[in-house]
Order: structure tokens, then sequence, then C-alpha cells
């Protein structure tokens, strides 16, 4: 096991005390430990303003701090797994997912009425095609602005009277301690988050020693539910255009249950669809569900997402 370890970060706010939180959980696990931190601005950092698919989707967040790795200026990149391509660079692996903070989203509103009670034409800020989606499902008389930007930016377009609200994820503000900002917490059964929201990835160089101590802080429930969320997304090869959102959970330690959701952004039809199996087996879970969604009509609307982004 490696004992001097550099942990590469993003430079924003979150995503620093998401790897302090991580490096916390390494030192309470391995006392020894000599840990530092470097921060790296991504492009996603650099640019707040465009639109994520117009500068490179999920990888933005995320190209940076791999190429840092694969050239040895840090041992391990913490980042938001949500974030991060379901198809990894070659010579990376994910090494340890920690227990997953809250994955639902939640809202944040000046007026600190829900979203059920706010005025019709209320002006709603997400970056998100599936939060777009949802949102519109639910409330059709919301206007949906487009939202980029670090959530303390976001949050600010709230207070400034910008924005009536922002839809956000819970874990983002828990780990922010603004946990007293969210006016409500939008329940699953509507509002199904994108895959693996709420969890931090640890990517290490494959085969590297960083790796037998960073699986110190794995927990294993943590790691089935996104390794089948993940398994679910490469499978259905829609990115960041499309607006697809799964969720999963463990029950009982071996049975694995897992909900899809994939929408058109133009048509707005919905296909929702479900699967249980075994925890221990949760990348072939993930794929079936995504196969079963596909005989369902869902590739129909991932390409109509790609192609109202090209027009």
């Amino acid at each position: 096991m490696s004992k001097n370890i550099v942990v590469g970060s993003r430079s924003s706010r979150l995503a620093v005390l998401q790897a302090k939180e991580l490096m916390g959980q390494l030192r309470n696990a391995m006392p020894e430990l000599e840990l530092s931190l470097v921060k790296i601005k991504t492009q996603g950092d650099k640019d707040h303003k465009s639109p994520l698919i117009q500068i490179g989707g999920r990888g933005v967040f995320v190209k940076e701090l791999e190429d840092a790795l694969l050239g040895g200026e840090i041992d391990i990149a913490v980042h938001s797994l949500k974030d991060m391509p379901s198809q990894l660079a070659a010579g990376l692996e994910i090494a340890a997912v920690p227990v997953r903070r809250d994955p639902r989203d939640a809202l944040v509103s000046g007026s600190r009425r829900t979203l059920a009670q706010l005025p019709p034409g209320a002006r709603i800020g997400t970056g998100s095609q599936r939060r777009a989606v949802e949102l519109q499902a639910f409330r059709p008389d919301l206007k949906i602005c487009p939202l980029r930007g670090n959530v303390d930016t976001r949050v600010n377009k709230v207070r400034s009277g910008e924005l009536d609200g922002i839809i956000v994820a819970a874990a983002a503000l828990e780990r922010m301690g603004w946990r007293d900002k969210a006016t409500e917490y939008l329940p699953i059964e509507i509002f199904m988050p994108a895959a693996c929201q709420g969890a931090l990835g640890v990517e290490v160089r494959a085969g590297d020693g960083a790796a037998a101590t960073v699986a110190l802080v794995n927990d294993e429930a943590s790691w089935q539910t996104t390794t089948a969320e993940r398994a679910f997304l490469r499978t259905l090869g829609g990115g960041c255009r499309s607006a697809i959102a799964a969720i999963a959970r463990v029950e009982d330690y071996d049975t694995l249950h897992i909900e899809g959701m994939v929408a058109g952004t133009l048509s707005r039809k919905v296909i929702r669809a479900k699967l249980s199996g075994l925890s221990q087996m949760p990348e072939q879970l993930g794929e079936r569900l995504a196969q079963k969604m596909l005989d369902m009509g869902a590739g129909k609307l991932i390409e109509e997402a790609l192609l109202s982004t090209n027009q």
C-alpha cells in the first residue's frame, strides 16, 4: 500500500470539500498516511456560461484530472461520480466509491415555496436536460432557465432574485453545509436523479499501489449501486445530451433493485422500467435494464435528444 498520496481535485469549493472529505476518510482508515491536495481547473470550471453539450459533455469536469493522473502529477483523482463519462480513459480505473450521500434533487426557492406552490411562470434554473424534462412534466407552466456555474454561483442567482428557484443535488447542499437552503427534497418517484448522483468516484492509475489504499474507504453497497447505474448509462449511450436517470438500491445485502428513466427532450415522452437481481452482479443488471428499455423504444428518445441539440 502507498503511504504518500497526492490527491487531485477540481478547484471549486464543493470539489475541494469533497476531496477533503475523502482525505479524512483515508486518514481514519490509515492514520500514518501522508496526503497532499492539488487543485486543478477543468474546462468546465473555466467556462461557466456555455451549455455542457457545447463544450464536451460530462468529460469537461474530468479530462484535466485524468491527464494529471496519467502524467504522474497526482496519485488519485476525486470526482463527483455523476460527472464521469461511463467509459474511462485507457489506463485508469475507479478504485473506490465511498458511502453515497442523498441521491435526490432539491429545490432552492427564494420565496421558500415548494415546487407545487410556486406561481405560474416562476423562473427555475437548471442546466440539466433531465431536470428540465422532469420539471416540465410536473409543472408545464414554469419557465425553465438555462443555468451553469458552481453551486454557490447558482444559489446566489436565487438570493439576488434573478431566478425564483433552482434545482440542485441534495448531496451538494449537504456537503456545502447548506441543508437549510433546501426548500424541499424532490421525491424520486417524480424526479428520478442522475445516475450516480450523491456519490464520489476515486480514480487511480490501473494497477497502481494507491488503488489498495483507496480501497480501504470503498463502500460495497455504494459501489454496487453506482456500478449498475454506470452500466445502464454506458449501454444506452445517451451522454449528457439526453434526459436519462437511474437509481439503484441494495436490499438485504444480496438483492439489487434498479430503476431507469429515458425521456424525449422534444416529444416529452417518458419511458420507465425497473429490474431486480443479485447485488454481486451489478454491471450485468444495469446492462439488462438498458437493453429492456431500448426494446421499449428508448433509443428513439435518445436519438431525438441528439437531433435537437444539433439543430
